[in-house]
């Protein structure tokens, strides 16, 4: 795992590793002040006692600008310290969001559909900054504190080896606590953080559906969902709290007390009560390198405190980057399409191996060049299962699709998916105008480029319509056009593509039937050579293609023109003549 995250570090190698060796200058200084000190308080001490008759002067100025010049030097360790720290820790969490973007542009949609949207809003954001946070502790406390540690503990071994040992005792106390604390609190943590991923898929799904919470009067029982969300992060929030905030009071406790032993062994250590070479002057530094060492325990429990909060932050950032495509590339991938012919061959699929139930059986198929193919079916007969091998989205569990002849597992993915433009049926529209929205299809097309795609798309007429016509900001997911807008522009963006391949995938239910029939009329005429596929609902849709497919339960119920199969498919007959029937009684 660590080895993982450090891969994001790259270009911030050097503050990672200058921000230690500052840090452990400053802690250096930090010791030898106490002990300059001392020399300075024993000079007093002695000439209070008579023992000199008077203080050697340049000692004592040789030791007072001892003590500024590490104070400065520690000072000038702190602060670039402190910079080189953020540098690295922002730059490490940079890399880490940008790589983690990066790797799931690779996924697969069966990739995808192991994450909820929510899950991976919170990786990438509260996650990474949890684990900056650690890192930026690490680099900067995780070593200092060993340095200030282990450095008081020799300087005290040399004014006296029993007041160590004090010491020893002490932090191994300290440690002992700080183990346990982390050992509950990290199970803590991870629940955390699942709840995190729940409060924002509650956050998400409301805002995305803001409309429909209104219209149908459910502001309170949003607000129940969030309450609940939030009060479950709480929960757990101050379960994890409660257990660290023992940390600081227990080593408040061991400092009080360690400082009581030294006053009461070192002053008996003076008046010669206990064996013991303490002096009366270096009592304070005793307390003072006390201070250090207890204070370099706590700097840990700290940093194992922002590990421990982060460390299930790791392990989801982890699975993020160590995911990888369903979908290998081929050793020799294939570089052009030579035509727009389809082939299923014996193709099975199911969304997961674990599924139970086969989404396709026994799919057999061909689809000429330029050819209209209409498939029609019952929700959750597997029609938009069956489009979504042709460009790859999911690889089939069996059997073969070809594209031009070639199975598209041998395509170099981007000439493929060049190749096969698909029109949703839920149209995704991006902030940003009219133009730059259709320029996803190419982004070099120019303007009359794009108006010949609108005009395909009979789009053309509204966007004039708009206030900047192609200018016109169309809003955070196109909420300022209508849902036949939308769907008319997303035909108008996958057209200009200029694709081998083009499927529908119910993407023109929100249009009129005349618009409907304006735009298949447009595409037989002005792309040919494109092979077509229509997914729908109604039969007017299709019925002029120059074959169709019923699917039943992902099987292949029954192929033909419309005519051959009024007269041979049950099911097909049935929409047709409920469909039929229900225009005559609306009419």
């Amino acid at each position: 795992m660590i080895k993982t995250l450090l891969k994001s570090v790259r270009e911030y190698k050097l503050s990672s590793i200058l921000c230690p060796l500052v840090m452990v200058g400053e802690a250096v200084m930090e010791i030898i002040i106490p002990f300059l000190m001392t020399s300075i308080v024993g000079q007093l001490e002695a000439l209070a006692k008579g023992e000199i008759a008077e203080l050697n002067v340049k000692m004592l100025a040789i030791n007072a600008s001892l003590m500024i010049l590490c104070a400065v030097f520690a000072l000038i360790c702190g602060v670039l310290g402190g910079k080189l720290a953020a540098k690295a820790s922002c730059g490490f969490a940079h890399n880490l969001r940008e790589d983690m973007y990066n790797n799931l542009q690779t996924y697969s949609f069966a990739n995808i559909d192991n994450y909820s949207t929510s899950s991976l809003i919170t990786r990438m954001t509260t996650d990474v900054t949890n684990v900056q946070n650690a890192y930026q502790m690490a680099i900067r406390m995780l070593v200092r504190a060993p340095v200030l540690f282990i450095a008081s503990i020799i300087m005290t071994s040399i004014i006296e080896p029993k007041m160590a040992l004090i010491f020893a005792c002490a932090a191994v106390v300290l440690g002992v606590v700080v183990a346990i604390c982390m050992f509950k609190v990290v199970p803590y943590f991870r629940t955390m953080f699942r709840k995190y991923d729940d409060l924002n898929s509650v956050v998400q799904e409301d805002l995305t559906a803001i409309r429909v919470v209104k219209s149908y009067v459910r502001e309170d029982r949003e607000i129940g969902k969030m309450r609940n969300a939030s009060g479950e992060v709480y929960k757990y929030s101050v379960k994890a709290e409660r257990i660290l905030t023992v940390m600081m009071p227990c080593a408040t406790l061991v400092m009080f007390i360690v400082n009581i032993l030294i006053l009461t062994v070192g002053s008996n250590m003076v008046n010669g009560s206990i064996a013991g070479n303490v002096q009366a002057s270096q009592i304070q530094t005793l307390i003072q390198y006390s201070a250090q060492i207890l204070s370099g325990v706590i700097m840990v429990a700290m940093c194992l405190n922002f590990i421990s909060l982060s460390k299930g932050s790791m392990d989801r950032i982890c699975e993020v980057l160590n995911e990888k495509t369903t979908l290998p590339k081929p050793e020799q991938p294939v570089t052009e399409v030579a035509n727009g012919s389809i082939d299923f061959e014996n193709v099975d699929f199911a969304y997961s191996q674990k599924a139970g139930k086969k989404v396709l059986s026994g799919i057999n198929l061909h689809i000429d060049e330029g050819e209209t193919l209409g498939i029609i079916g019952a929700t959750g007969s597997g029609k938009t299962s069956l489009v979504s091998l042709i460009p790859r989205l999911y690889d089939v569990t069996n059997g073969s699709v070809k594209v031009g002849g070639v199975d598209v597992k041998n395509y170099d993915m981007n000439t493929l998916r060049n190749k096969v433009a698909m029109v949703l049926q839920k149209n995704v529209l991006f902030s940003g105008t009219v133009a730059e929205n259709l320029r996803w299809g190419d982004e070099n097309a120019t303007d009359e480029e794009l108006r010949f795609a609108a005009r395909q798309a009979c789009a053309e007429d509204f966007i004039d319509a708009l206030p900047d016509g192609y200018n016109y900001d169309l809003g955070q997911g196109g909420v300022n056009v209508s849902g036949g807008q939308k769907q008319r522009l997303c035909i108008a963006r996958a057209l200009l593509k200029k694709p081998a391949v083009i499927i529908f995938d119910d993407s023109t239910s929100a249009v009129d039937t005349h618009t409907d029939a304006q735009i298949r009329a447009s595409l037989a005429k002005y792309a040919p050579q494109t092979t077509k596929i229509i997914i729908a609902q109604r039969v007017a849709s299709v019925q002029d293609a120059d074959k169709i497919v019923v699917l039943d339960e992902g099987r292949i119920s029954g192929v033909g023109t419309h005519e051959q199969l009024l007269k041979t498919n049950a099911i097909y007959r049935e929409v047709y003549e409920s469909q039929i029937k229900g225009g005559d009684e609306n009419e």
